[in-house]
């Protein structure tokens, strides 16, 4: 062979060499993780929120990768956390997010990958890449499109041959004995609401409460999801 085409075969050999290091030296690497869907509503305002238990979702983990640059689908190679789980859970695994229907508001749900190599087994120890979505419970209100309340009813039942009042916290039931019973739907599913009596004589005690305090005159209904019916008794 002459020198001229010895030359040349050097020559591309060399240069087969560098384009096979720089392509180990910038192998493929993960950069970004995209949560889809970015943000998830569960519920609504004229929903109680326990109603949304057992709600779910499919989330997807979009891997970016550069080296050259392709978008995979790595939904079961993250590692899926919810920041709040009485709000929503994740599995960890597979990105199904589920809505307790214990709570309301917004939860921070992340996919997580930590790449200690890369795709093609070059060292970047510690590299950790996450995504985010929001998942929001809407608040119950009891408001619908129309106007009004639809919340649980609470309804407080007179006895007895005395006079008195009750009165609710939070606001929503004020009413004297005379009026035999009164009834409230406004407030929202799964409050705790307390009734307080006050007597012109003497009260006779409660009927149908989940506790009554140590005067006797404080009767408490815990987690208001269904109708519910107290009794109210002045001597």
């Amino acid at each position: 062979m002459n020198r001229k085409w010895w030359s040349i075969v050097v020559f591309v050999g060399a240069a087969g060499l560098l384009v096979s290091l720089n392509s180990c030296g910038r192998d493929q690497q993960l950069v970004s993780i995209q949560v889809q869907p970015s943000v998830e509503n569960f519920g609504a305002s004229t929903i109680p929120v326990s109603a949304n238990a057992g709600s779910t979702v499919q989330l997807r983990a979009l891997g970016t990768y550069i080296h050259p640059p392709v978008t995979k689908d790595i939904t079961n190679q993250v590692t899926w956390a919810s920041n709040d789980t009485q709000m929503m859970t994740v599995d960890a695994t597979t990105g199904l997010l589920t809505a307790t229907g214990l709570s309301c508001g917004g939860s921070l749900v992340s996919a997580t990958m930590t790449t200690n190599t890369s795709a093609g087994g070059i060292s970047s120890t510690g590299a950790v890449v996450t995504g985010f979505m929001t998942g929001n419970v809407i608040c119950f209100t009891g408001t619908s499109s129309g106007g009004g309340t639809t919340g649980p009813s609470l309804t407080i039942n007179f006895t007895g041959s005395g006079s008195g009042t009750v009165t609710s916290s939070p606001a929503g039931l004020s009413c004297a004995s005379s009026s035999v019973s009164c009834t409230s739907s406004s407030f929202a599913s799964g409050t705790t609401v307390t009734l307080t009596a006050v007597a012109s004589g003497t009260f006779g005690g409660w009927g149908g409460c989940d506790t009554v305090d140590g005067t006797g005159l404080v009767c408490t209904v815990n987690n208001l999801t269904a109708a519910r019916a107290v009794t109210a008794s002045f001597n």
